[in-house]
């Protein structure tokens, strides 16, 4: 852990970006999600809640639950994937 004063003499000549930026792993993960359209998660999501629906239908109930678990997760990938659009580490790149 950094000692609070050596913090307050880093706020003072950086940003707050750049205090708290990401790391390699996470800035490369953030720029490809970031190419892909916002409306892709929602529609997979409903897709996946469609699927799992027919399956229900067609009696194969082991199926339906596990792909209708995979809506919650697709919505959480669409809702990181627009906060990377708006403020990811390439804000402090650019």
């Amino acid at each position: 852990m950094v000692p609070a004063t050596d913090r307050l003499s880093q706020v003072g000549t950086r940003s707050e970006a750049q205090i708290h930026s990401e790391g390699c792993f996470a800035r490369v993960i953030e720029q490809q999600t970031a190419k892909l359209p916002s409306d892709l998660w929602l529609w997979a999501s409903l897709g996946s809640m469609g699927a799992s629906l027919y399956f229900q239908y067609q009696g194969r109930r082991n199926e339906a639950l596990f792909v209708g678990q995979w809506a919650a997760p697709l919505l959480l990938l669409g809702v990181y994937n627009k906060l990377v659009k708006i403020a990811g580490s390439d804000r402090i790149q650019r």
